[in-house]
């Protein structure tokens, strides 16, 4: 006897989409293990290593015995260090109580979307998105609904697009800045125009991705959440992968309603209870120190975007946006739709990401995941070197392309 998948597996996880980050790093990384000398540009994650002070203090946590069970919402000192942080930093006021410590900054997403989400209610995503968004939300009973921006806005939805989209349905809006996969920051009067919208309903809840804060080129971070109209109907998300190159660490956290905390909390405890208890102690030493080593990354980040961005310029066909935060450059390719280079022919994002890889042996990520099928997502996580080789060789195969 032998069972069979497809009546076992549920319905909701056969429509999931496989995160295509994931899967074109994969691909990457299957193509480097036959031999080929592969430049992967598809992952979301720092270069860097962990600051070796962070790493000191998980081993001091460790070394003391700091290796049992936590709170599910986190340790009540790193949860005192996020408030603090949350003040200082983005006029944000949350007791402890408010704060959910998670493994990653999309645990604290989907904790939000199972604990709001009905059947049919609809969460507002402003696009291009980061991959997960969509999938989160259906996951947790949701309907996605996309509002975009092109290259010609820099990638930035305006608040006359999102009141046109509101519905009775409306719980959730989520959006990232700085945003990935595009790079782009909104700024203070951008998000106080969509405050006011969001604010006018009254029962939606924002969500607010802000992971990138501290890889922003815009020397001003604004929180939508600080607003007046919107301290009690936004979650804040953050952590702490990108600004401190923390990503195998897997913490995250969410300041946010108490009632929204109180309810993720319950999700929490009964998926995955509390997050490492010796990475809680680092990251909350992390909180406290100087940004010192997080803002030189972010200058090496800001130097490589300048570098990129100068050499996709002159990729004939390339529409290339300037970001102002993150590490992704999200160029228009759709000027090679259509063309073949005799054996292969692009005629979308897909098919361009594809391409790159199996013929110019440089990894990336179509924007079709991202919700823009007309671009491509380059993540400059790299070394100077890669990403002036990785675009060479991209200019070099594109030439073959008629």
């Amino acid at each position: 006897m032998s069972i069979d998948p497809s009546k076992m597996i549920a319905a909701k996880v056969q429509a999931m989409e496989e995160s295509a980050t994931i899967r074109m790093a994969q691909k990457s990384r299957d193509l480097a293990a036959k031999g080929v000398n592969v430049i992967s540009l598809s992952l979301g994650e720092p270069d860097f290593d962990t600051p070796e002070f962070i790493k000191e203090a998980a081993y001091s946590a460790l070394k003391k015995g700091n290796t049992k069970y936590t709170p599910v919402p986190g340790t009540m000192d790193l949860r005192n260090a996020i408030c603090d942080k949350f003040k200082s930093e983005n006029k944000l006021d949350f007791k402890p109580s408010q704060i959910v410590v998670s493994n990653g900054a999309k645990q604290c997403i989907a904790n939000i979307c199972l604990a709001t989400l009905n059947e049919g209610d609809e969460a507002i995503i402003l696009g291009p998105y980061w991959v997960s968004y969509v999938e989160i939300v259906k996951f947790a009973g949701g309907n996605p609904v996309v509002v975009s921006a092109g290259i010609e806005e820099d990638f930035k939805v305006n608040a006359k697009q999102i009141k046109q989209a509101i519905t009775l349905k409306t719980k959730l809006l989520i959006f990232s800045s700085p945003c990935n996969p595009t790079g782009s920051v909104f700024t203070h009067d951008e998000l106080k125009a969509m405050a006011d919208v969001i604010a006018e309903n009254g029962q939606i809840l924002v969500i607010s991705d802000e992971i990138y804060e501290y890889i922003n080129f815009t020397g001003n971070h604004v929180s939508i959440g600080a607003f007046d109209n919107m301290k009690d109907c936004t979650a804040t998300i953050n952590g702490f992968s990108k600004g401190f190159s923390m990503t195998g660490w897997r913490l995250g956290y969410m300041g946010g309603p108490q009632w929204l905390a109180d309810a993720c909390n319950k999700v929490q405890g009964q998926v995955t209870s509390g997050a490492a208890s010796f990475s809680q102690e680092a990251a909350a030493v992390a909180l406290r120190t100087e940004k010192t080593e997080a803002l030189a990354m972010r200058d090496a980040f800001m130097r490589r975007r300048d570098l990129i961005t100068s050499l996709l310029r002159d990729v004939p066909g390339f529409v290339v946006n300037y970001p102002q935060g993150a590490f992704y450059v999200f160029p228009d390719v759709s000027y090679y739709f259509g063309k073949s280079n005799g054996s292969i022919t692009i005629e979308n994002a897909d098919d361009f990401a594809e391409a790159m890889l199996t013929e110019a042996h440089v990894g990336t990520v179509s924007g079709a995941a991202f919700g823009a099928d007309q671009c491509i997502r380059i993540s400059y996580a790299a070394s100077d070197e890669n990403i002036t080789e990785a675009v060479r060789r991209i200019k070099a195969c594109l030439q073959n392309f008629k």
